[in-house]
């Protein structure tokens, strides 16, 4: 994560990651754009999102992926006791991530799965 700016966990194949990305840029915000598939987060770094938006790891999983039915992760506890599981999958396959996450150099962070969300963020 860059410190001091806006970031964008990006991936230009995704409509609601090249438009909350749009949006960022109409509304000149100065942001860097991290391509989370080429550049996977680490697991502190994971841990500190999560923080940030106040989340489990289970609730910015892409549960419909064939990597996560593969692995079965519909049947994975979500407790506390399975947090580290699901965070190491997550970091392992980052493909199973939620996009697009913006975080905000005040501390902020959202799922920027639309403009609104986007909004209320900045």
């Amino acid at each position: 994560m860059t410190s001091g700016q806006t970031e964008i966990w990006h991936n230009p194949r995704c409509s609601k990651s090249r438009n909350a990305t749009a949006f960022l840029n109409e509304a000149g915000v100065d942001h860097t754009v991290r391509k989370y598939l080429d550049q996977p987060p680490t697991a502190a770094e994971l841990r500190e999102v999560l923080r940030r938006l106040e989340a489990e790891p289970w609730d910015i999983t892409r549960t419909g992926e064939q990597i996560a039915k593969d692995l079965g992760m519909a049947s994975w506890p979500r407790t506390d006791a399975a947090r580290d599981r699901w965070i190491d999958a997550l970091v392992e396959h980052p493909a199973l991530i939620q996009r697009p996450i913006v975080l905000t150099a005040d501390g902020g962070a959202v799922v920027a799965r639309d403009d609104a969300a986007l909004r209320d963020l900045l």
